[in-house]
């Protein structure tokens, strides 16, 4: 009998180990949520449908997690077989049970006294693969959870944090690999993506985002400006079995206002980065903003889908950009498709025929500053947007306004800020404003829209039950038709969303969870 129940428990034990089939085919078990956008192509999307636009008003609160702390609060939990995982500022992480939000275990990592990041002491999420959880981490560590306990299985070192290098972003699993980025783009450090063993933790290989001597695209930074080129990577990437290729959006260069010190084109900051999962191999790469003096990282998701362009079915990668545009490639060969304005914008005349900005005159930074749209903080930013299979289109919180743009001197000193200057928001001004946009994905062409209050910094999830979900600064979960836009139901959750909704199932019920101020809320319907 022994025997038997110690066989039952194993079975169950391998019965729970996530492969990377599972990841693979994650969207035929929408009762689960395997990566930190729902799915290898970032498409942050749902199969539940039972929450529905007829329904969706009857949602109430199920249970709220909440822990003291002063940092924002962003991360996407995950959820597998009835258990979530999810981390907290500055870097814990802890396994609930998802159906009543009860702690199983707690992890907290002891961190160096002085950390240097430049937005927040931030973590926005785990990745998972077998019995195994993986977490990037302020002092530029990535680290392996035991997922049924939270011991410390294995830690590895990027480089050295007090230079000014950290790690803030959801790891992505490909195969054998924990693929992660270094934030960092204020201090002038050098970007780079790595990839780790996910058994032992060896660094499996290394792609710099600032080429060196030698390197294809060194040459478009003057001098030795290079050495100190920002190009950080603080959102999660994205992957596609068929081309086996992982994609990811790359920050601004350094120093974030003043351009005199690194003339050229500064490759590959402020791009997205199509690279081979097993080798690191640069495959492609596409730069939305040559030279940026605006501090518009492209570090946006990079969303994979399959659609019809032009009369030709094409894989394509679409994504919002920071600096006002949204933007179609092909994602097999880079080549350039599509871009059109989504926001107000006021720094490029146009985008020419290769995907390349035709600025217009006048428009850098300068020293008396220089009002241009759209903000420092960009059109859209880091928050997830979505794709809905089910209506075809493109979901995204876009942000409306403009800052003006100050240049300064930019003097290089290790584990300081790098910034050359500075900006200042016009947030009085009647153009401040946010919305959820939906946009046709293959001509950017805008089909609804909800006006916010202000900008907002909450992501969006979208659902087969026919629903997007959003948040805003002032606190408020929102359930939009994802046809039409009408906001069908809403709740204050008493402080701000800077994270994004996803969705998961527990015991046959679709339930929602987003962060908010210092709590996750989950909601769902009456019985």
């Amino acid at each position: 009998m022994r025997f038997l129940i110690l066989l039952l428990l194993f079975a169950r034990v391998l019965s729970a180990q996530v492969t990377h089939e599972d990841l693979l085919r994650a969207d035929e078990t929408p009762g689960n949520w395997l990566t930190y956008s729902g799915n290898f192509q970032g498409h942050r999307h749902s199969g539940l449908n039972e929450i529905t636009p007829a329904n969706v008003d009857q949602l109430r609160l199920k249970w709220a997690f909440q822990r003291r702390f002063r940092e924002k609060f962003e991360t996407t939990p995950l959820v597998v077989d009835g258990i979530m995982y999810l981390t907290v500022p500055p870097n814990e992480a802890y396994a609930l049970d998802a159906e009543t939000g009860v702690v199983l275990w707690e992890y907290k990592r002891s961190l160096p006294p002085k950390i240097i990041v430049c937005c927040g002491q931030v973590n926005r999420g785990l990745a998972i693969q077998g019995d195994r959880l993986f977490m990037a981490t302020l002092d530029a560590m990535v680290i392996a959870l035991d997922r049924k306990t939270g011991r410390l299985l294995w830690e590895s070192d990027m480089i050295d944090y007090k230079l000014g290098y950290a790690a803030t972003h959801a790891p992505l699993v490909v195969k054998d690999k924990v693929i992660v980025g270094v934030a960092g783009g204020e201090y002038g450090i050098r970007g780079f993506i790595d990839a780790y063993n996910v058994e032992d933790g060896e660094r499996e290989w290394r792609f710099y985002t600032v080429p060196g001597p030698g390197e294809f695209g060194n040459g478009t930074w003057e001098g030795d400006s290079w050495k100190t080129g920002g190009a950080s990577v603080w959102i999660t990437g994205s992957y596609d079995p068929a081309t086996n290729l992982t994609y990811w959006g790359t920050g601004n260069p350094g120093p974030d206002w003043n351009g005199d010190v690194r003339k050229g084109d500064n490759l590959f900051s402020d791009a997205v980065v199509a690279l081979d999962a097993d080798t690191g191999e640069r495959k492609w790469h596409f730069q939305f903003t040559p030279h940026d003096v605006h501090d518009w990282d492209a570090t946006q998701i990079m969303i994979l889908v399959d659609r019809a362009f032009q009369g030709r079915d094409r894989a394509l990668l679409i994504t919002a950009n920071r600096n006002g545009f949204y933007y179609v490639l092909d994602r097999v060969t880079g080549e350039f498709l599509h871009a059109s304005e989504y926001v107000k914008q006021t720094w490029a005349e146009r985008i020419d025929e290769n995907g390349r900005p035709v600025r217009a005159p006048g428009k850098f930074p300068t020293e008396k500053g220089n009002k241009v749209f759209p903000m420092v903080a960009g059109g859209t930013n880091w928050m997830s947007p979505t794709y809905s299979p089910r209506t075809g289109l493109f979901y995204v919180t876009a942000r409306e306004g403009s800052s003006i743009y100050f240049k300064g001197e930019a003097v290089y000193k290790p584990g300081t800020r790098f910034w050359g200057g500075h900006f200042r928001n016009q947030d009085q001004d009647e153009d401040w404003k946010g919305a959820i946009r939906a946009l046709d994905p293959v001509t950017g062409a805008l089909v609804w829209e909800h006006r916010m209050f202000k900008p907002a910094w909450a992501g969006l999830v979208s659902t087969a039950g026919g629903l997007v979900f959003g948040g805003s600064e002032e606190g408020y979960l929102k359930a939009l038709d994802a046809k039409t836009g009408e906001q069908l139901w809403y709740i204050n959750l008493g402080g701000r969303i800077i994270a994004s909704p996803m969705t998961y199932e527990s015991k046959g019920r679709q339930h929602v969870a987003v962060a908010a101020g210092n709590g996750l809320f989950v909601f769902t319907l009456p019985k």
